[in-house]
């Protein structure tokens, strides 16, 4: 049997940008990217802390240590500039490998989506 489990979060991010007119997606500074094990194109689900907002989009790489956290079209509609937000994502595992995973989740500073 297999099940759904976390597999990484970046927990308390600060939206730095929404573009509505972009073709979609979530970019997302590479160090971060990095540091919580999502790759490019990975399905990531959006949680807005501000206004409850939840929906599911991809994951594009920004610049490296930029602090960049934009959201491309139609998603710019769920959040403002300065909303802070989670990002998830999950992976589909056996379930007695499910009993020991250990996710990626990250702690970025709310201020400027650094690691540091």
């Amino acid at each position: 049997m297999q099940i759904q489990v976390l597999k990484s979060k970046i927990h308390r991010v600060k939206v730095t940008g929404a573009d509505l007119n972009y073709i979609g997606s979530i970019t997302i500074d590479e160090t971060l990217l990095e540091a919580s094990n999502i790759i490019e194109g990975e399905k990531v689900s959006i949680v807005n802390i501000n206004n409850g907002e939840r929906f599911d989009t991809y994951a594009i790489k920004g610049k490296r240590n930029s602090g960049e956290i934009t959201l491309n079209g139609p998603a710019a509609r769920k959040v403002q500039r300065d909303d802070i937000i989670i990002i998830i994502s999950y992976a589909t595992i056996d379930f007695e490998e499910a009993k020991t995973f250990q996710p990626w989740i990250i702690f970025p500073n709310e201020n400027d989506n650094s690691l540091t």
